[in-house]
C-alpha cells in the first residue's frame, strides 16, 4: 500500500510540474501576470491542470509500477506452485468482492514485505507482491494482505485519492499565482513604472508550487491512513476478521525482527519516527489497526 500512495504523489508531482514547465513555455503564465491576473480565468486554468495532472497520474499508475518496480505478471495459464496458489487466491476474493473483472496479479523481486494494488478502475487493477512477503509469511497471513489490497480497488481508493490530489493541485495552482502575483506587485515602489516584474513573479510562483505541494501531500497521506481502516474492514469481510489479525499480527512481528537500520517494513503500514514524522505517513501504527479489529471497529 505505500509503495501504491508514495507513486501515485510521486507521479502526480512529477506530472503536475510537467504541465506547469509546458504552460510557462507556451506563455500562459506571462499573460496571467501581465493582464492583471483575472482571478475567474486563473481559477479555470487551475482546475483544468489540477485535475488533468492528477488523472494522468491516476491513468499511468499501473504502468509506472511495473516499470519502476520490475513487477513481474504472472500468467494463470501456466503459473504452478507458489504462484498459481496467489493467482486463484487474488481470484477467489475479487469473485467474492463482487468485482466485475479480476485484476492482474504480480510478482516483484525484494527483500522488504510489500504488497500494493493500483489501477486507473476496479477493471484495471493489479495487485502485486514482493517476493519477500512470499518469503516470510504464511498463506494465512497473505490471503489476508491480499484481501486488504483488493478491498483498496473495491472500495475505488485509487480514485478517490485522484479526486482529492486534483483538488490540492488546484489549490497549489491558484494559490501559488495569486500570491505571486501579489509579491510581485509589492516589490515594485508607487514610484516605479518599470514592467511588471515577470521574473519575481515566476520565482516565486514555482517556489509556492513546491512548498505547496509538499503540504498537500500531508493531506492525501491523512486520507491515506484514515483508508486503511475501511480496507482493514474490507480485508476481515473478505477472508475472516481472525486471518486479517494474524495478517496485521505477522507483519507487527516481521517489523520487530527487522533491522531497521537497513530496512523498512512497508506492507500495509507506514508509522513509526517522531510524532511529527507520522504526519508524512500513510498508514496507521499497526498495533491500532490490530485493537481496532479486535473491537470489531
Amino acid at each position: 500500500m505505500f509503495k501504491r500512495v508514495f507513486l501515485l504523489v510521486l507521479v502526480n508531482f512529477l506530472v503536475l510540474m510537467t504541465l506547469l514547465f509546458i504552460t510557462r513555455m507556451l506563455g500562459v503564465d506571462r499573460f496571467f501576470a501581465q493582464t492583471g491576473l483575472n482571478y475567474q480565468a486563473l481559477l479555470i486554468f487551475a482546475v483544468v491542470i489540477g485535475f488533468g495532472g492528477a488523472f494522468i497520474s491516476l491513468a499511468l499508475s499501473r504502468v509506472m509500477a511495473r516499470w519502476t518496480m520490475g513487477v513481474q505478471i504472472i500468467d494463470s495459464s501456466a503459473a504452478s506452485g507458489d504462484e498459481a496458489w496467489l493467482v486463484n487466491t487474488v481470484h477467489n476474493l475479487a469473485r467474492g468482492a463482487g468485482l466485475n473483472a479480476v485484476p492482474q496479479v504480480g510478482v516483484y523481486p525484494s527483500e522488504e514485505v510489500n504488497a500494493f494494488a493500483t489501477g486507473p478502475t476496479r477493471s484495471r487493477s493489479l495487485v502485486a507482491v514482493s517476493s519477500g512477503l512470499l518469503e516470510r509469511l504464511d498463506r494465512e497471513a497473505v490471503a489476508g494482505v491480499l484481501a486488504h489490497e483488493l478491498s483498496h480497488v473495491n472500495n475505488g481508493d485509487m480514485v478517490t485519492m485522484t479526486l482529492l490530489q486534483g483538488v490540492i493541485n488546484t489549490f497549489v495552482v491558484f494559490l501559488s499565482r495569486a500570491a505571486a502575483f501579489a509579491v510581485a506587485q509589492a516589490s515594485r515602489s508607487d514610484e516605479d513604472d518599470s514592467a511588471f516584474p515577470t521574473m519575481t513573479y515566476f520565482l516565486v510562483s514555482i517556489v509556492l508550487e513546491i512548498c505547496l505541494a509538499i503540504l498537500g501531500s500531508l493531506v492525501v497521506m491523512g486520507y491515506s491512513r484514515w483508508r486503511e481502516y475501511g480496507a482493514d474492514a474490507g480485508g476481515a469481510s473478505l477472508a475472516g476478521r481472525g486471518a486479517m489479525i494474524h495478517a496485521l499480527e505477522s507483519l507487527l512481528q516481521t517489523k520487530e525482527l527487522v533491522d531497521t537500520s537497513q530496512k523498512t517494513l512497508n506492507t500495509l503500514k507506514i508509522a513509526g519516527g517522531g510524532s511529527w514524522m507520522r504526519l508524512f505517513a500513510s498508514h496507521p501504527p499497526l498495533e491500532e489497526r490490530i485493537a481496532r479489529l479486535r473491537q470489531g471497529a
